[in-house]
């Protein structure tokens, strides 16, 4: 008599419990079998990666470490390097990449990079792969795998992000090279409203791509990038924001996506960039920590903030302020330009400033690296790295 409760019980509340319906008619051939009447329990997938997702996820959201994204596309590669005045070739790409990725004791403050297609397959100039020099510094393989943004048809001028069709065979063969976790970017607009609709597909995109880069040995990083465009406050872009990973981590939890072999890559809650009043970076952690507060579950085990156009010390001033107290996960940097920009400029595309370069590197992975643990400074940065890169309707 109490079990036969317990399923009316649970059936008034869902429609599917251990991924059977309770919805049926009166004499429907689909009812439970009597042996699972007893006791009704949820499933969740666990594939034959699971240990190995948490553990790589673990690895990566490890003390005093941060992600170093150099996954940029190779039209977005050649505008870097337009900006030194170098030509967009797979030698130069190469060159640069090699810069980065060979700097010595980076794996001091990296735990993860991410790479574009290209990068992965790629070797240094002496023939050893990229893959193996990351493993050398204890330092895990990541690689972009969404195929960028599109008009989203019957939304607000906003976009959807595509890549799902062949995403498990592509993300077989990236664990194969070496890679053991992926990155997917969508990005929502403020300005754009957002639409319902666009927010849904970024969730439900999102979620897809997770429960197929677990099922084939990839720690996923889940990115819906809020931009920075707009004169909004910042009391908006927490609306958005807090309604945004709602929806995430819906769909996640309905592709039985398992939350401890997930890592997290938000936009840090500040103003739009073209609002009137600047936050200080006490105010964006206490609007950031509440957002990740009330949205996202303790299991997951790194929050690794994107920079999104701060520049390279208000990136780092406002992941330090997140962790002036303990947080229930670990929350930390994937920086792109907030990591390369002063790298770039120093390096010019010359080999003799190889050396300068991987130094500018050190310093900023560093600072993150402080700024993860909470004892980061400001005193003695450069002019440079206090510039701002927002650029209004940036495009990847």
């Amino acid at each position: 008599m109490a079990s036969s409760s317990l399923v009316k019980l649970n059936a008034s509340s869902s429609s599917w419990i251990g991924q059977q319906s309770f919805n049926q008619r009166p004499g429907s051939s689909c009812r439970l079998p009597v042996s699972n009447r007893r006791r009704v329990s949820v499933v969740r997938a666990t594939g034959s990666y699971t240990d190995e997702l948490i553990k790589t996820a673990k690895t990566i959201a490890s003390p005093g470490r941060g992600i170093l994204a150099i996954d940029e596309s190779n039209a977005t590669a050649g505008k870097r390097l337009a900006s030194i005045g170098l030509d967009n070739t797979e030698a130069n790409r190469q060159a640069y990449r090699q810069l980065l990725l060979t700097t010595p004791g980076l794996g001091d403050y990296i735990s993860g990079s991410i790479l574009f297609e290209e990068t992965l397959f790629q070797s240094t100039t002496d023939g050893k792969k990229f893959v193996d020099v990351l493993h050398d510094q204890n330092i895990v393989p990541g690689i972009k795998v969404d195929k960028g943004l599109v008009p989203l048809p019957g939304s607000n001028n906003e976009s959807w992000c595509q890549g799902l069709d062949g995403l498990a065979s592509r993300s077989a063969e990236y664990y194969k090279q070496g890679a053991r976790f992926a990155k997917w970017r969508t990005v929502v607009s403020i300005p754009c409203g957002p639409s319902a609709l666009a927010v849904k597909e970024a969730a439900w995109g999102l979620a897809r791509y997770a429960a197929i880069s677990q099922d084939n040995g990839l720690v996923p990083i889940v990115e819906p990038e809020i931009l920075l465009d707009g004169d909004h406050p910042i009391e908006r872009t927490l609306e958005v924001a807090e309604r945004v990973w709602a929806e995430v981590f819906y769909y996640l939890a309905e592709n039985n996506v398992v939350f401890e072999g997930i890592l997290l890559k938000p936009s840090m809650v500040t103003p739009g960039a073209e609002h009137k009043e600047k936050a200080s970076p006490d105010t964006i952690a206490k609007y950031t920590l509440t957002m990740l507060k009330r949205r996202v579950p303790p299991a997951v085990p790194g929050i690794m903030f994107l920079s999104g156009g701060q520049s390279e010390v208000e990136a780092t001033l406002n992941l330090h302020a997140m962790n002036q107290s303990p947080n229930p996960w670990h929350v930390s940097f994937s920086y792109a330009r907030a990591l390369q920009n002063t790298v770039l400029k120093t390096w010019q595309g010359r080999p003799e400033n190889v050396d300068a370069a991987q130094r500018a590197l050190l310093i900023r992975a560093k600072a993150n690296s402080l700024a993860q643990l909470g004892k980061y400074s400001a005193e003695g940065e450069s002019e440079e790295a206090k510039k701002g890169m927002f650029v209004k309707g940036y495009t990847y």
